[in-house]
């Protein structure tokens, strides 16, 4: 308990506590808790060569226009809840966006929608880019 009162180590506890939250800022905000499988680059491309998804970019169509996954559709997020009823139904659906935060909150519409093969690329664009994959224009 002395340890926790001496005021050189508070500068210690709050950098721990920062460093934690910090840390745990990303899983919050991409939605854990939502069911929703985030793959990495490889098990994106494995799900793309295996089973043949839907590969969503829910990007704006002027960051959509700048590069893609080969094969993309495109609907914004803001549009992705009116347009749900245009994904066909028995194909899994990856869902792709610049870094992987806008596609978590698409997965999360879509399993709320009823789907239930949705699938986040973690990273998104950026990570798909970085591993040196195919952009398309």
């Amino acid at each position: 308990m002395e340890f926790f009162l001496k005021f050189e180590n508070m500068a210690l506890i709050s950098v721990a506590l920062i460093s934690g939250g910090m840390l745990l800022y990303p899983l919050l905000q991409r939605g854990v808790g939502a069911g929703t499988a985030s793959l990495d680059t490889l098990g994106a491309t494995r799900l793309i060569n295996d089973n043949n998804p839907i590969i969503l970019d829910v990007r704006t169509p002027a960051e959509y226009s700048g590069g893609h996954l080969p094969n993309a559709r495109n609907i914004p997020l803001v549009d992705l809840e009116k347009r749900v009823g245009e994904l066909p139904a028995k194909r899994p659906v990856l869902l792709c966006c610049a870094n992987g935060t806008r596609s978590a909150r698409a997965a999360k519409q879509l399993k709320q929608a009823g789907r239930d093969d949705v699938f986040n690329l973690g990273g998104g664009l950026q990570a798909w880019q970085q591993a040196g994959l195919p952009v398309a224009r």
